[in-house]
């Protein structure tokens, strides 16, 4: 049986065909903002049923890139493209590609991915962030995907790191996710992440307020290990390396939790190889 795997995020989306656990179809389109939700379905919808024309297709996984209401298999909303309130995508994909769908929001699906098949492989509890044009986190346990009474467990990105920072889309001053996603950094400093990372002054400024999101949950989780995913990642240890660092001055001093964060594993494909998985399991 063959698996669609979904990777709907702010700056792009990816979708790929898994045989088993091999991937053997991918396809990663820019994310047209101002096409909105229509331009994304329509273009999700054309690239899937011509993999179903070929291929038989059993199922579909699907990741989000905002908050999805697990029970009702419901988006609950995007900040970043605008349309996506109390949608039913999984639906939409059933009544195009006729399979089975499931779906959860890319953070946690992203868990998934990289606890199941990349870095965090063995790793338990496991906390999962995705770093891109927003900031989510996920939490994997060895009893599965935890997302707390209301499906809104993990939400890192919306502490308030800075109390007193700037205004933030969800209403609120300084969150983590306002102080360091992708989509913050090149408004306020005019410039991509990709380029403002290359900048070793920059980078040493930067992981303060990154490293303030993550002890939290170092202090309140105790993971494993930490694993960033999403497209800032790839600074690799030119961002590593500092935020490391930063980490081990800002975590308590008598606590023990240990500090290991590393790179996603499996760069841009976490979130399809957690979608892969989320609907083998489902």
């Amino acid at each position: 049986m063959h698996t669609i795997a979904i990777d709907i995020g702010g700056t792009k989306f990816s979708m790929a065909v898994f045989e088993g656990d091999r991937m053997v179809r991918r396809e990663s389109r820019a994310t047209d903002r101002e096409g909105g939700k229509a331009w994304m379905l329509g273009q999700i919808a054309a690239i899937g049923r011509g993999w179903c024309a070929e291929l038989p297709v059993g199922r579909c996984g699907i990741g989000f890139g905002g908050p999805v209401d697990w029970p009702t298999q419901m988006v609950t909303m995007s900040t970043h493209v605008g349309g996506w309130s109390d949608f039913d995508l999984p639906e939409f994909i059933r009544g195009e590609f006729g399979v089975a769908a499931v779906m959860d929001n890319d953070a946690n699906v992203g868990a998934l991915g990289e606890g199941m098949h990349g870095a965090g492989k063995g790793k338990r509890p496991l906390f999962y962030m995705t770093l891109s044009t927003g900031i989510g986190g996920g939490i994997l346990t060895e009893q599965g995907l935890y997302r707390g009474a209301d499906s809104y467990a993990g939400e890192i990105g919306h502490l308030n790191v800075r109390p007193d920072g700037p205004a933030c889309l969800c209403g609120s001053n300084g969150c983590f996710e306002r102080m360091c996603c992708g989509l913050w950094l090149e408004r306020d400093y005019g410039k991509t992440a990709e380029e403002l990372l290359r900048d070793p002054a920059f980078v040493d400024r930067y992981v303060v307020d990154l490293a303030r999101g993550l002890k939290a949950g170092i202090m309140l989780l105790n993971p494993a290990r930490i694993v960033i995913g999403g497209g800032m990642a790839k600074a690799g240890e030119r961002l590593f390396g500092p935020l490391r660092a930063e980490l081990g001055r800002q975590v308590t001093s008598w606590s023990r939790a240990r500090i290991d964060v590393v790179a996603a594993e499996l760069g841009d494909d976490s979130v399809l190889w957690g979608a892969l998985e989320l609907a083998q399991q489902r």
